[in-house]
């Protein structure tokens, strides 16, 4: 049986994947700091929504309004996808408070309380019809409390593959760690991908690797790629080297 898969739309990553992330599938983006993760989370949902894939973006770490502003730049404008129904941005910043913040429709009203993101995030995937679910980040959700953090991505799971959503889960690591960003939260995971951002000869290149895809072949070579004023570019036919990483 052919596997169902849903197009990222992201020049050459569908390409490194064989075709896209297989439905339902619940992806980690592991990464440091200034490596595109956001940036590849806003591109994967504008490129469900041209293709009339609803989503929904859960936002831990910016406001909602700078995070409209942002993809704008790319010339994502989510604001008539909004309007019609199509696209949902869950509030897990403000807490309720300011004023541009009373015009949200989803607001996580106390954002360390994971079971009431949960129930936020469920009515908007539900409201919008969503086939594409983003959480930016992750890691916010238990960076005071790391025990936690495998049975909350596995809830996550739980609810988005249930609810039908193909997921991707921003997860931040620090420039010289080497996991992906919570202990077993890659045991939790369908899939895992890693950007990196390397000195080589004393340039710094970025670069993207699948370490893992459930239920698909996959590349398993690291690739450099681009970031543009139109988002990632990803360069399937190229190989990039790091020989070492800094330690600290």
């Amino acid at each position: 049986m052919a596997i169902e898969r849903v197009l990222t739309s992201i020049p050459g990553f569908d390409e490194i994947l064989n075709g896209g992330i297989p439905k339902r599938n619940v992806v980690l983006l592991a990464g440091g700091p200034g490596t595109g993760k956001s940036i590849f989370g806003y591109q994967y949902l504008f490129n469900g929504l041209v293709r009339n894939q609803p989503g929904v973006l859960v936002a831990l770490e910016e406001h909602p309004v700078q995070i409209r502003l942002s993809m704008a730049q790319f010339g994502w404008d989510i604001v008539p996808y909004e309007e019609r129904g199509k696209f949902a941005m869950v509030d897990a910043f403000t807490a309720g408070i300011g004023e541009a913040a009373k015009r949200e429709k989803y607001v996580v009203r106390a954002p360390d309380d994971f079971q009431m993101l949960i129930d936020v995030l469920r009515s908007a995937v539900k409201d919008v019809d969503a086939e594409r679910v983003v959480v930016d980040s992750v890691t916010t959700l238990y960076i005071t409390k790391p025990t936690l953090a495998r049975s909350m991505v596995l809830q996550l799971k739980k609810v988005l593959s249930g609810l039908g959503c193909t997921s991707i889960l921003i997860s931040q690591v620090s420039v010289t760690e080497r996991g992906f960003g919570g202990p077993g939260v890659e045991h939790a995971a369908d899939g895992i991908i890693r950007l990196d951002l390397d000195e080589i000869n004393g340039e710094l290149k970025r670069s993207i690797i699948v370490w893992k895809m459930r239920g698909t072949a996959h590349s398993m070579r690291r690739h450099p790629f681009e970031i543009t004023d139109k988002g990632l570019i990803i360069k399937p036919k190229e190989v990039i080297m790091v020989t070492q990483r800094r330690e600290e």
